[in-house]
């Protein structure tokens, strides 16, 4: 990413609320109640736990018999939370941009097994700890902005890159999208490569 702005052409912009359109349509309305429950506990607890990052787990249909989850499963809750509550408050920093925070609160998480590398579960996590300023990354939201010419590399910082790019988009974006909120824009473009 770079600090230019991302010029989309008008068939660019309606292809992502045709998208975003499409998702609604399709998912059931119901899909995301785990990640909204998760966001709800969150809120109160400032931080995320063991059972929590396994709902998450299950909601972005990840698999969970991988080494990192017996050594996650292997550590106390509280020094999981103790990470989470780090991140949470980084991705909840207001006197940081959205990708600034995206790049802290990633960081902080970066200490838990399976959060090392691969920003799918971590974007879930930050997601639920930050609703208002996060988004879930996936390779598919990942195809979606080269889909409309937008380049995000793989290397370390993805995860703040993407919230960068998600950032200008909406900055950017027409009457119709503007009110839309990070994780709208995600689903947008998850959803263009359906």
């Amino acid at each position: 990413m770079t600090a230019q702005p991302l010029a989309l052409a008008p068939e660019q912009w309606q292809r992502l609320a045709a998208a975003h359109q499409a998702y609604t349509d399709t998912v059931s309305p119901y899909y995301d109640e785990t990640l909204q429950e998760v966001t709800r506990r969150a809120c109160t607890s400032g931080s995320i736990g063991k059972a929590d990052i396994g709902a998450l787990l299950m909601w972005k249909r990840l698999r969970a018999d991988t080494p990192w989850a017996a050594e996650l499963m292997a550590l106390a809750d509280t020094d999981v939370r103790r990470a989470t509550a780090a991140a949470t408050t980084a991705a909840r920093d207001t006197t940081l941009s959205s990708s600034s925070a995206a790049q802290a609160s990633r960081a902080a998480l970066a200490s838990l097994p399976g959060f090392r590398t691969g920003d799918a579960l971590a974007s879930a996590v930050l997601t639920a700890a930050a609703p208002d300023r996060m988004a879930i990354y996936d390779r598919r939201a990942h195809s979606g902005l080269r889909t409309l010419g937008i380049t995000l590399s793989h290397a370390p910082g993805r995860y703040s890159r993407y919230i960068e790019a998600i950032d200008q988009l909406l900055a950017d974006a027409p009457a119709q999208i503007r009110n839309w909120t990070a994780r709208d824009m995600d689903t947008a473009l998850y959803w263009m490569t359906a």
